[in-house]
């Protein structure tokens, strides 16, 4: 304060050196105490942002100030503690227990990373099998197709060694972001989660995967997506918070990134949510499906009844229409058909399928036509 208006120029001399490292090396910021005030933008502007729980705090305005002008009273904890940036706000990627964990937590994660844009992701010995059968993903599909699982459970059994490095872990849990390796070549990961919203795309999980999406490749990191989406969440609130623009963001990620994109469609895949998750038509490289994928514009049941309105009330007649649709289109296999999808396969091999495939494509050479920069829709 005393030092005037010389502070903000430091701070945003700082800022400018933060946009331009944007996308040339990993920028990460572990919070260890307070950061209050202009000071917060710097962070705001790296890859990822840690925070050790307890005892640090980010805000624009901290608790004396936001009583005074508003007569709200709140705890620096409340307002900008580690729960609130990794749950609510988005703002933080991770919350650890002590400086001790996060520090540690961050050498892991600067593993997975290049060490900037010009250079390949590192490549880690593995003593992981590259040809695993995992037969119990055979039965993870449970036959009631309204039913959950946990798709971590597939991301565990495709990674080497079982080694996760998940993203925004308690933000948006309908939709899974973080790291693995496969034949020790580091990948991202986007997976649906249908334990949490039935895997539903809304405005938080569009955010959070499409910036995602952005850096693995703004740093020439490949992309494995794992789809089971049932559409876009319906609401007013969704509408009104602009699901439309939010949506378009990851569509806009997945389109226009040049790294290797594997995809691999589990359960459902229904209408615009199937196109914005990483699918063919978004030049997606390899694009599998195992044999209980629904590949369709909607579910059986409200495609019945928008198009044999004229039967609703004949309950007979509407549930031999929903058989007939499901017999139709609930599968893989009119995509394969149409080249949308490049194999079904056997869930057990995923991990060899999917391992080949993104060995076949390290020498991807793919180019965006030349522009200014993209105007992704913010």
């Amino acid at each position: 304060i005393q030092e005037g208006v010389a502070s903000l120029a430091g701070y945003a001399e700082v800022f400018q050196r933060n946009i331009m490292a944007s996308g040339v090396v990993p920028q990460i910021s572990v919070i260890m105490g307070p950061c209050a005030g202009g000071a917060v933008y710097s962070p705001a502007m790296t890859d990822f942002i840690f925070m050790v729980k307890d005892s640090s705090y980010m805000f624009v305005t901290g608790p004396d100030v936001v009583k005074t002008v508003t007569n709200e009273v709140v705890t620096a904890e409340e307002l900008g503690g580690a729960s609130t940036h990794t749950k609510k706000s988005s703002v933080a990627d991770g919350a650890f227990e002590n400086d001790i964990e996060a520090l540690a937590e961050v050498r892991r994660l600067v593993d997975f990373l290049p060490l900037n844009n010009r250079e390949k992701p590192p490549v880690r010995p593995f003593f992981d099998e590259p040809g695993r059968i995992e037969t119990s993903l055979d039965t993870l599909i449970p036959d009631n197709p309204n039913t959950p699982y946990d798709m971590k459970e597939l991301i565990l059994k495709l990674a080497d060694e079982g080694d996760f490095y998940e993203i925004q872990e308690d933000y948006a849990k309908n939709i899974i972001t973080g790291f693995i390796r496969l034949e020790g070549q580091t990948v991202g990961v986007v997976a649906n989660q249908p334990m949490v919203l039935a895997g539903c795309l809304d405005i938080d999980s569009s955010r959070k995967a499409a910036r995602f999406v952005r850096f693995c490749d703004a740093f020439e990191i490949p992309i494995l997506t794992l789809v089971d989406v049932p559409g876009f969440l319906p609401g007013t609130s969704q509408e009104y918070g602009g699901v439309i623009k939010h949506g378009a963001k990851l569509l806009f990620a997945y389109g226009e990134a040049t790294v290797p994109k594997v995809t691999v469609i589990t359960r459902k895949a229904y209408g615009g949510a199937y196109d914005v998750m990483a699918s063919k038509h978004l030049r997606g490289d390899f694009n599998y499906a195992w044999p209980t994928a629904e590949i369709a514009v909607m579910g059986a049941k409200g495609a019945t009844e928008i198009i044999h309105r004229a039967d609703l009330g004949d309950a007979e007649k509407i549930a031999q229409h929903t058989k007939d649709y499901e017999d139709r289109f609930a599968n893989p296999f009119v995509a394969a058909e149409k080249g949308f999808i490049d194999e079904v396969i056997q869930p057990r091999s995923t991990r060899r399928r999917v391992g080949r495939a993104f060995a076949s494509l390290r020498g991807k050479k793919l180019q965006n036509p030349w522009k200014k920069h993209d105007n992704i829709p913010l």
